[in-house]
């Protein structure tokens, strides 16, 4: 038996349950087994339908079967029967559930940006270029840092 797969107890839980038995219209269910396989590794890996593995048949035939068999009530019927009745008060612990990395909570500000909210007494700042003041070109740099410590941004 494989990780994903059933074992003979789960199997005998379910098999009356799936269509293709003797009687049944329609082919025999002769793979059912194989079937619910693969469907089980789908829903445990998280993969998508393309990446089945072989061994449980062309996906696009297995997910075919999954959609038809999710349309006709035949998965509602195998949950249905094999739910556990400790199952319907389920309690999940958010320490075991991961989130996105930008979901940490925090609500983005939607307001004023910072410098744009500066309180109207207080004093401009300005942060000057570490370039030494004899190699700086004048570009017009020299006049908005002169305004700007006089604190008159248009004189």
């Amino acid at each position: 038996m494989r990780r994903y797969e059933l074992t003979d107890e789960q199997w005998i839980l379910i098999e009356h349950l799936l269509p293709g038995k003797e009687g049944d219209p329609g082919a025999h269910g002769e793979d059912n087994r194989r079937f619910v396989d693969g469907v089980i590794w789908i829903a445990r890996t998280g993969a998508p339908w393309r990446d089945l593995p072989e061994r449980y048949g062309e996906w696009n035939s297995v997910y075919q079967r999954f959609n038809r068999w999710a349309k006709s009530g035949v998965w509602e019927r195998v949950f249905l029967a094999v739910r556990l009745p400790d199952l319907e008060a389920l309690l999940l612990d958010s320490t075991i559930i991961r989130a996105h990395q930008h979901a940490a909570g925090a609500t983005q500000k939607r307001g004023m940006k910072r410098w744009v909210a500066r309180a109207e007494d207080s004093a401009p700042s300005c942060t000057l270029p570490a370039m030494p003041a004899g190699r700086r070109s004048n570009s017009g740099s020299d006049l908005v840092r002169k305004q700007i410590s006089r604190g008159h941004p248009n004189s």
